[in-house]
């Protein structure tokens, strides 16, 4: 926060006084969030449906349907092949813990709180409510470097302390189901209050002139990149041909296999 207000002192002064700090801090949030940042649903859907969404609707619903099966089984496969008890990436960040807790001073308090020296930031403890002073633990439910301590000395498996939902047998559990097409239209089984139903058709407004548009407008804040870009003068929004500079660099226009 100190090099924000140093560099954006504006912005620093709204996100401190005006948000607050459980806005968009995980260790001033009342409540528990994920600690993996995921754009919107919508702008990952729209990419992957960039050529489906001009078909009609019942087919552009056949290819959500589709890959969504695909996914549920990539990952299904994937959950399957983990043999560790974690899922790949939290046993990524858990292993190296394990190494750089050896050797850390253990002091039993009580049976359930262990006092952690080691590092450069002391903890105490509580392997019962898998909570820590550092807050590591109690935010990322994960057992930080004093936890791994503390579950040592007491002779306690680490991963009893780790969240079921960073589990192997959790993540299989996520995908276990499986998502079936719909098939063919011949085939439905369509109740009779559905098929005896007069749907009218949607208010048809006038239609604007040219090409639809096919590309959303940016949100606020939110730069594309520049296309367009004069071979002659540099600049962005025409091109070679069409500039009007008189004296556009040539650096890049020499040839390079000119005979010596």
């Amino acid at each position: 926060m100190t090099e924000i207000w140093h560099r954006y002192p504006r912005v620093a002064e709204y996100l401190e006084n005006e948000v607050g700090f459980e806005k968009w801090s995980r260790c001033h949030y009342p409540g528990l969030r994920y600690n993996i940042t995921t754009m919107n649903m919508v702008e990952s859907l729209n990419s992957m449906l960039v050529n489906a969404r001009d078909f009609p609707y019942v087919v552009l619903l056949d290819v959500i349907q589709e890959k969504m099966s695909k996914w549920w089984n990539d990952r299904r496969i994937v959950a399957m092949a983990i043999t560790a008890p974690l899922t790949l990436s939290r046993e990524f960040e858990f292993r190296p813990r394990f190494a750089q807790s050896n050797g850390w001073h253990t002091l039993r308090l009580n049976p359930v709180t262990y006092h952690v020296k080691g590092g450069e930031l002391e903890g105490v403890v509580d392997i019962f409510n898998k909570t820590c002073t550092c807050k590591e633990f109690d935010i990322d439910k994960l057992p930080c470097v004093h936890a791994i301590a503390a579950a040592h000395h007491a002779q306690v498996s680490v991963y009893s302390l780790v969240s079921p939902y960073y589990t192997k047998e959790y993540y299989v559990l996520a995908y276990g189901e499986t998502i079936y097409l719909v098939g063919s239209q011949s085939q439905w089984d369509v109740p009779n209050e559905v098929t005896t139903r007069v749907v009218l058709p949607r208010e048809v407004k006038e239609r604007k002139r040219g090409r639809p548009k096919t590309s959303r407008f940016p949100s606020v804040g939110e730069f594309r990149k520049r296309k367009n870009c004069c071979g002659k003068c540099g600049a962005y929004g025409h091109y070679k041909k069409k500039c009007n500079s008189q004296t556009g660099s040539t650096e890049g226009n020499q040839p390079t296999d000119v005979p010596v």
